[in-house]
């Protein structure tokens, strides 16, 4: 059982940090160096949006396999004050983005495509603050994720 769930926990893992590095580092870049044609935006967008419901069912797996693979290694989910360091560190960053994730998926992915639609000369100072905001926030995100795994990778060790 342990085995499964340490391999479930992974694959849902990488599933939601490669569909973030792929998005962030070859997609948008490529969309940006194409001065944000309609079409590429257009493929951008869909993209995202299919990988969307791929995210929520990691992060769903993940929230799951969590605090059982936690359980297994005998500590206490609901006892926070006897937790390693370690485990509180990944635990904050988890939070922290989910938090984002949540941000970027109903606050401000709805709204770029409003915003990225008008030219620069008819946005608005809260348009270009989406906009931005929304440039930035999946590269923080994928930071954050990548601090998970270092996390992970120093529990895995202890």
């Amino acid at each position: 059982m342990y085995s499964t769930l340490v391999v479930l926990h992974i694959l849902a893992a990488v599933t939601w940090i490669g569909g973030m590095i792929f998005l962030s580092l070859v997609l948008a870049p490529l969309v940006r160096g194409r001065k944000a044609a309609p079409e590429f935006m257009a493929l951008f967008r869909s993209a995202a949006l299919r990988f969307r419901p791929i995210v929520w069912v990691a992060i769903g797996i993940l929230l799951v396999t969590g605090p059982m693979l936690l359980s297994l290694r005998g500590v206490h989910v609901t006892s926070p004050a006897s937790w390693p360091g370690i485990v509180t560190v990944k635990l904050m960053l988890v939070a922290l983005l989910l938090l984002l994730t949540l941000l970027h998926d109903l606050v401000f992915g709805p709204q770029v495509g409003r915003v990225s639609a008008l030219p620069d000369s008819q946005r608005t100072p809260s348009d270009q603050v989406v906009f931005k905001t929304a440039r930035w926030l999946p590269r923080l995100s994928l930071l954050i994720a990548l601090g998970v795994l270092v996390a992970a990778t120093v529990m895995a060790r202890s």
